[in-house]
């Protein structure tokens, strides 16, 4: 994907939203739908079943007819997508979607006219019901996209993704390789001695982000005091995972374009990151020092840098069985 930042005017912002919520209406209607389901009923509606159902939704609900077609269709295709994912066995169940998290939405059957520059660093795109949405050019737009994504994190900001699969970085031809030991102290040990860091927050920062942390445990759940402080929180989390991410993608691509072979600990990351608190019967040790340890996992980016290694230098990433490769030879 190609992200990019939108610029909505405040009016466009708003619409924006509906969208946003008409999508995840849509999304969890179906969740509903699925979780109605018990052996020996009737199957689930599929996506054709609720597109007809959609139909006549729209018909009878003058609110729900005002937003775009578009968008809720492809809301229900998308919820079709992720429940052929769960049953391939590659992700987990579908699940409810709530407001502020995970906004956005999809929309396919773009044209080449629908996204054009205005100068060297603005373009717009053309987005249904909401009309031309300005964002800032960072790169060049590829070729033939015919679908794209508007997004919005939690810090409130907005993005467009276009959808086009970029070409593999070549290998060097050089024959060289390298191992990749990922740790905490260190984020990526290569074998030829070079140690990198992901980047974190800066001293101050992290004191601000302790004393918003405060302040959100004494604010009253529901309150404007409490909307505004996570706000904040969310702010410094962004920059925090933006910095992350960026470190992740010029080193990965740093590493498919020195090395043609790359070797990695094939680590079980949900599992090495599960929380040690157990149950009441059996509680857990050193639960704090574990939780420490999971963050400090979770802020290197492990398994993302891994994933874009593969994405970029596909067919040259090898997996490493990580048994027994932290002992030292005796001699």
């Amino acid at each position: 994907m190609s992200r990019y930042r939108l610029q909505p005017s405040p009016a466009q912002e708003q619409v924006l939203l509906e969208h946003c919520g008409h999508a995840r209406y849509m999304w969890n209607l179906a969740v509903e739908q699925h979780a109605h389901w018990k052996p020996g009923r009737k199957s689930a509606p599929g996506f054709a079943e609720q597109c007809r159902q959609l139909t006549e939704a729209r018909a009878e609900f003058a609110w729900l007819r005002t937003g775009s077609i578009i968008v809720q269709q492809q809301a229900l295709k998308d919820f079709a997508q992720a429940m052929a994912h769960y049953f391939g066995k590659t992700h987990r169940r579908p699940t409810w979607r709530k407001r502020g998290r995970g906004e956005g939405f999809r929309i396919v059957a773009a044209e080449a006219g629908d996204v054009r520059r205005l100068s060297r660093q603005v373009g717009e795109v053309k987005i249904p019901k909401v009309g031309w949405v300005r964002f800032r050019w960072s790169r060049p737009i590829p070729g033939g996209v015919k679908s794209f994504r508007v997004t919005r994190d939690a810090a409130g900001r907005w993005h467009v993704a276009f959808a086009a699969i970029p070409e593999p970085i070549p290998a060097p031809g050089t024959g060289v390789v390298v191992g990749v030991d990922r740790g905490v102290a260190v984020s990526a040990a290569l074998s030829t001695g070079e140690t990198l860091n992901a980047p974190a927050l800066r001293d101050i920062e992290k004191t601000r982000l302790a004393r918003l942390l405060r302040k959100l445990a004494r604010a009253k759940r529901g309150s404007n005091r409490r909307g505004r402080v996570k706000a904040a929180i969310a702010k410094l989390k962004a920059r925090e995972s933006d910095r992350r991410k960026d470190w992740i993608e010029k080193t990965s691509t740093g590493l498919a374009r020195r090395f043609d072979m790359i070797a990695v600990e094939d680590l079980k990351i949900s599992g090495m990151t599960r929380t040690a608190k157990g149950t009441l019967d059996a509680p857990g040790r050193n639960v704090r020092q574990k939780a420490g340890l999971n963050r400090g996992i979770l802020a290197s980016g492990w398994g993302l840098l891994v994933e874009r290694l593969e994405h970029k230098a596909p067919g040259r990433v090898q997996k490493i069985n990580p048994r027994y490769t932290s002992q030292t030879c005796n001699a």
